[in-house]
Protein backbone atom coordinates (compact mmCIF):
# COMPACT_ATOMS: atom_id res chain seq x y z
CA UNK A 1 0.00 0.00 0.00
CA UNK A 2 1.73 3.46 -1.09
CA UNK A 3 1.32 5.89 2.07
CA UNK A 4 0.65 9.41 0.55
CA UNK A 5 2.31 12.43 2.25
CA UNK A 6 0.45 15.78 2.15
CA UNK A 7 2.32 19.03 1.42
CA UNK A 8 3.16 19.77 4.73
CA UNK A 9 4.70 16.34 5.56
CA UNK A 10 6.61 16.45 2.20
CA UNK A 11 7.82 20.14 3.01
CA UNK A 12 8.68 17.99 6.78
CA UNK A 13 10.79 15.40 4.77
CA UNK A 14 12.04 16.89 2.32
CA UNK A 15 14.48 19.61 4.64
CA UNK A 16 15.65 21.94 1.73
CA UNK A 17 12.33 22.26 0.51
CA UNK A 18 10.14 25.15 1.14
CA UNK A 19 6.46 25.71 0.06
CA UNK A 20 7.48 28.19 -2.71
CA UNK A 21 10.09 26.10 -4.19
CA UNK A 22 7.40 23.14 -4.12
CA UNK A 23 4.44 25.29 -5.67
CA UNK A 24 7.09 26.65 -8.36
CA UNK A 25 7.99 22.31 -9.37
CA UNK A 26 4.19 21.63 -9.40
CA UNK A 27 3.45 24.79 -11.87
CA UNK A 28 6.61 23.79 -13.76
CA UNK A 29 5.00 20.15 -14.16
CA UNK A 30 8.38 18.57 -12.32
CA UNK A 31 5.87 17.02 -10.15
CA UNK A 32 2.82 15.55 -10.54
CA UNK A 33 0.60 15.39 -7.14
CA UNK A 34 -2.15 12.76 -6.57
CA UNK A 35 -5.39 14.90 -5.75
CA UNK A 36 -6.99 13.61 -3.21
CA UNK A 37 -10.14 15.06 -0.86
CA UNK A 38 -7.64 17.21 1.25
CA UNK A 39 -5.65 18.43 -1.59
CA UNK A 40 -2.21 17.09 -3.54
CA UNK A 41 -0.45 14.32 -1.86
CA UNK A 42 2.78 12.70 -2.62
CA UNK A 43 4.21 9.56 -2.38
CA UNK A 44 7.14 8.20 -1.96
CA UNK A 45 9.15 8.03 -6.10
CA UNK A 46 7.70 11.81 -5.50
CA UNK A 47 9.99 12.61 -2.49
CA UNK A 48 13.13 11.24 -4.37
CA UNK A 49 12.20 12.95 -7.43
CA UNK A 50 12.08 16.63 -5.41
CA UNK A 51 15.17 15.47 -3.48
CA UNK A 52 16.77 15.18 -7.32
CA UNK A 53 15.37 18.16 -8.38
CA UNK A 54 16.45 19.86 -5.29
CA UNK A 55 19.99 18.25 -5.97
CA UNK A 56 19.83 19.88 -9.84
CA UNK A 57 18.66 22.99 -8.84
CA UNK A 58 21.49 23.72 -6.22
CA UNK A 59 24.32 21.89 -7.22
CA UNK A 60 24.55 22.38 -10.72
CA UNK A 61 22.63 25.74 -10.55
CA UNK A 62 19.46 24.59 -12.81
CA UNK A 63 16.31 26.86 -12.73
CA UNK A 64 13.39 27.09 -15.27
CA UNK A 65 13.45 25.36 -18.85
CA UNK A 66 17.07 23.96 -18.12
CA UNK A 67 15.55 22.12 -15.06
CA UNK A 68 12.94 20.90 -17.21
CA UNK A 69 15.12 19.73 -19.91
CA UNK A 70 17.40 17.89 -17.30
CA UNK A 71 14.12 16.09 -16.20
CA UNK A 72 12.68 15.17 -19.37
CA UNK A 73 16.45 13.31 -20.42
CA UNK A 74 16.35 11.76 -17.03
CA UNK A 75 13.08 10.42 -17.47
CA UNK A 76 13.82 9.27 -21.11
CA UNK A 77 16.64 7.65 -19.40
CA UNK A 78 14.54 5.57 -17.05
CA UNK A 79 12.14 4.60 -19.68
CA UNK A 80 14.62 3.11 -21.99
CA UNK A 81 16.18 0.99 -19.31
CA UNK A 82 12.43 -0.12 -18.52
CA UNK A 83 11.81 -1.43 -22.39
CA UNK A 84 15.72 -2.91 -22.17
CA UNK A 85 14.66 -4.65 -19.11
CA UNK A 86 11.47 -5.91 -20.53
CA UNK A 87 13.51 -6.93 -23.93
CA UNK A 88 16.16 -8.96 -21.81
CA UNK A 89 13.21 -10.70 -20.19
CA UNK A 90 11.40 -11.83 -23.56
CA UNK A 91 15.33 -12.35 -24.89
CA UNK A 92 15.67 -14.82 -21.39
CA UNK A 93 12.46 -17.06 -22.11
CA UNK A 94 13.89 -17.89 -25.61
CA UNK A 95 15.25 -21.30 -26.56
CA UNK A 96 19.00 -21.10 -25.95
CA UNK A 97 20.26 -21.13 -29.99
CA UNK A 98 18.16 -18.11 -30.74
CA UNK A 99 19.68 -16.59 -27.44
CA UNK A 100 22.90 -17.21 -29.06
CA UNK A 101 21.57 -15.48 -31.98
CA UNK A 102 20.76 -12.96 -30.95
CA UNK A 103 24.27 -11.99 -28.39
CA UNK A 104 25.84 -12.72 -31.81
CA UNK A 105 24.55 -10.40 -33.67
CA UNK A 106 24.62 -7.97 -30.98
CA UNK A 107 28.07 -8.39 -30.53
CA UNK A 108 28.71 -7.78 -34.33
CA UNK A 109 26.55 -4.58 -34.34
CA UNK A 110 29.38 -3.06 -32.15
Amino acid sequence: MNRYYTEQETITSVTRLTRARLTTYVKHEFLSPTQSEAGPVYDASDLARIELICDLSEQFDLKGDALGVVLSLIDQLHGVRGELRRVMVAIEAQPQDLRDRIIAALKDAR
